[in-house]
Formats: C-alpha cells, sequence, structure tokens
C-alpha cells in the first residue's frame, strides 16, 4: 500500500509542477487551454499543460523552495543559452543574479519594493546571468502553489535588454536635447549682451552728441522763427529715440545686472512692468540675498521676466507678488498671481514656449519648478535652484 502511494505521487509530482506554470502564466488566450486542462483525463491533462508551457515564448521556471530548478521551459533556455537538462537541477542564482548574498528562497531574488517595473504590478526588475556569465537586464515575476506541504514557485520571465537599448538611446538624446538647449541659451544671452552694449555705446553716445550739438544751435542769436520751432522738434524725436534705445537696451540686457547686480535688476523690472501694464508688483527680497554670479543672476531674472510677460497676457491679474530668499544653500523663488489662473491642459501645450523656457533655466541649474493654478485665485509658481558655486 505504501509503494503505491509514492508511486501515485511519483506520477503526479510533474502535474503539479506543469499546473504551478499555469498558475503563474495564465492570461488571455490561455483561458481555452485552461478548460481542456479540466477535462476528466489526467493523462490528456498532463499533456495539454505541458505543450503550452513548452510552447510558450516567455521563459517559465519551476523552483523549489530551496531555488533549485526543477522544471524550464525551451524559451528558458534559449534566454540563457544554456539546456533544458543543464538547467534542472542547478540553483536559480546560476541564472538570475541574486540581490544580497542572504537571498535563499526564490522570493528573495524578487524583492518587495524594490526593482519594480514593468507592465504590470508584479513585474519586477532582475539581472540574467546567460552561460557565459553575460549580465542582461531581466523583467520578472514569481508566483507559488502548495504541493504536499511544499511550496512550488513559478518564475516567467522577459528579456527587456532591447528595451533597455532604446530608453538608453533616449536617455542619451534627451541629455543632448538639454545640453543643446542651455548652449543656444547661453549664445543668445551673450549675443543680447552684445547688441545691448553696441546699442548704448555707439548709437547711445551717438544720440547724445546729436542733443548736445542741437542744444549748442539753440543759443547761436537771431535764429529765424522756423528754425527754432525745427530745433525743438529735433530735440523732441532725439529725446523719444535715445528713450526708445534704453529701454530696447534694458530688455535686451539691463545694465543694472552687470553693474549693480540681481537685486537691483529686479527692481527695474518690477518697475517697468508697472508703469508699463498697470499692475501692482510687490518684490520681497534681499539685496545681500542675492548676490549671485552671472549665470546664476542671469538665469534668475530671466525666469521672472518671463513670469511677468506671461502674466501681463494671459493672467488678467491685478497684483503680483515676488519673494526670493536664501536657505539651506539654495534660493527658493516663488512668483505669485491673483489672476485667472493657469489650467493643466495650457501647460502641456505644445505653444508655451515661455513655460519651456522657464524649466530649461531650472535645470539647467540642477533646481525644480513647480507651476499650479489650483489654489485659486491666481496661479502660483515655486522655484528651487541650489546655489552651490554661484553665491559671490
Amino acid at each position: 500500500m505504501r509503494s503505491q502511494r509514492r508511486a501515485r505521487s511519483r506520477r503526479s509530482g510533474p502535474a503539479v509542477l506543469v499546473a504551478g506554470f499555469l498558475g503563474g502564466y495564465c492570461a488571455g488566450n490561455m483561458a481555452a487551454a485552461l478548460s481542456r486542462a479540466r477535462s476528466p483525463q489526467r493523462k490528456g491533462r498532463g499533456v495539454d499543460s505541458r505543450r503550452i508551457v513548452h510552447s510558450a515564448s516567455d521563459a517559465i521556471l519551476s523552483v523549489d523552495e530551496d531555488a533549485t530548478i526543477l522544471l524550464a521551459n525551451p524559451a528558458a533556455a534559449q534566454m540563457f543559452n544554456s539546456s533544458v537538462s543543464a538547467m534542472q537541477g542547478n540553483r536559480l542564482s546560476r541564472f538570475i543574479q541574486p540581490p544580497s548574498p542572504e537571498a535563499h528562497t526564490p522570493f528573495d531574488f524578487f524583492p518587495a519594493g524594490g526593482g519594480r517595473a514593468g507592465r504590470r504590478a508584479t513585474d519586477y526588475a532582475v539581472t540574467g546571468i546567460r552561460a557565459g556569465g553575460q549580465l542582461f537586464p531581466v523583467e520578472g515575476s514569481i508566483s507559488s502553489v502548495e504541493h504536499e506541504g511544499r511550496l512550488v514557485f513559478t518564475v516567467i520571465l522577459r528579456d527587456v535588454s532591447e528595451r533597455h537599448l532604446v530608453q538608453q538611446k533616449l536617455a542619451r538624446s534627451h541629455d543632448q536635447l538639454r545640453q543643446l538647449s542651455s548652449a543656444l541659451q547661453s549664445i543668445r544671452e551673450e549675443e543680447r549682451t552684445h547688441i545691448a552694449r553696441e546699442l548704448h555705446d555707439d548709437l547711445g553716445q551717438l544720440l547724445a552728441s546729436l542733443r548736445m550739438d542741437l542744444t549748442l544751435l539753440t543759443r547761436v542769436d537771431q535764429l529765424p522763427d522756423d528754425s527754432v520751432r525745427l530745433i525743438a522738434g529735433m530735440e523732441t524725436n532725439l529725446l523719444t529715440a535715445i528713450t526708445s534705445l534704453r529701454r530696447i537696451a534694458t530688455n535686451l540686457r539691463p545694465r543694472a545686472l552687470d553693474e549693480g547686480g540681481l537685486y537691483f535688476a529686479l527692481q527695474g523690472l518690477r518697475d517697468e512692468f508697472v508703469e508699463r501694464h498697470g499692475i501692482g508688483c510687490t518684490l520681497l527680497a534681499d539685496e545681500a540675498e542675492l548676490r549671485l554670479d552671472d549665470a546664476a543672476s542671469t538665469a534668475v531674472f530671466r525666469i521672472v521676466q518671463e513670469a511677468l510677460t506671461n502674466i501681463a497676457r494671459h493672467a488678467g491679474a491685478q497684483n503680483v507678488l515676488l519673494n526670493l530668499y536664501r536657505t539651506n544653500g539654495e534660493l527658493l523663488v516663488t512668483i505669485q498671481d491673483d489672476g485667472r489662473g493657469i489650467r493643466a491642459e495650457d501647460m502641456e501645450k505644445a505653444q508655451s514656449l515661455g513655460l519651456v523656457g522657464m524649466r530649461e533655466r531650472v535645470w539647467a541649474m540642477q533646481g525644480d519648478i513647480t507651476i499650479a493654478g489650483d489654489e485659486p485665485p491666481g496661479t502660483r509658481i515655486d522655484i528651487v535652484l541650489p546655489l552651490s558655486g554661484h553665491v559671490v
């Protein structure tokens, strides 16, 4: 009687292992196969189950509690450049890199909360080991079934080497685009600085010289009345031209940014914004905390300038608050208005180049930016910029 029980146990063992496979592999078109597997004929069920596992495109392993491979399908052997017979009876650590020396059970190779990835919540990112010792990225899942008081584990693995290569290429392209954007911004800023200086130093001095000549001309005695009126009109036009020239040069590159620093440049920007748009603007900042190098000063100034431009064009606000202060080696910038508030879809528009430029400047300094319009009224922009190496 006892020998008959052992014989039945040996006959049922492979069927239970195959059932363990199917427990972890059931999905989609497997339902029909499982319905056939439930037929009364035990022999037919085992054959169908083995055939399903044998023909599966994913690598499937059956592992015991000691992380020893009991069964492997041909897809698994092909993935690891091995054979089914060579894998069966071998340790799981021979083909999957353990996350730590303490990994003994199959679940230890798929630690919860570590390396989770893939299409499903049960997928984990692990590292496979081919027969030649080559490491490659693998996406796997694990499940278990109990048989005669012992657990049998089903491990399903997918080679994601090509996906990782694509992701690495995308990451490199993304980094290159970031570097290109930063380089273009630097070139643009240099060109702005050069043009602003040329306008101020050359054209500005020429206009100032012409105005002095006109002033001297008005002191000549016995000028005809028509000439006096003509000179007065010319002087008025010259004053208008000088004012426009200063405004254009300041928009290109404010001299206060080079001569006085970020604090005075922001003051001038605030005053020009209030005068031009009639929107109240409060600047909360300390001059001593805004003594930064040229790169950081320019980035912060352009970010605030772009934010104020967007507020004037789209927000319909009445008041704006600019708050800048340093803490723990970081500069915190808050720009808040009481307008209509930005919508989530507006931030994702391809035409929102102003927001894109702000983000690029922040990311170029390894900072973080948050734009939210869900705290009515208005929109709030919070920026955190690390100042290591930027403080003067």
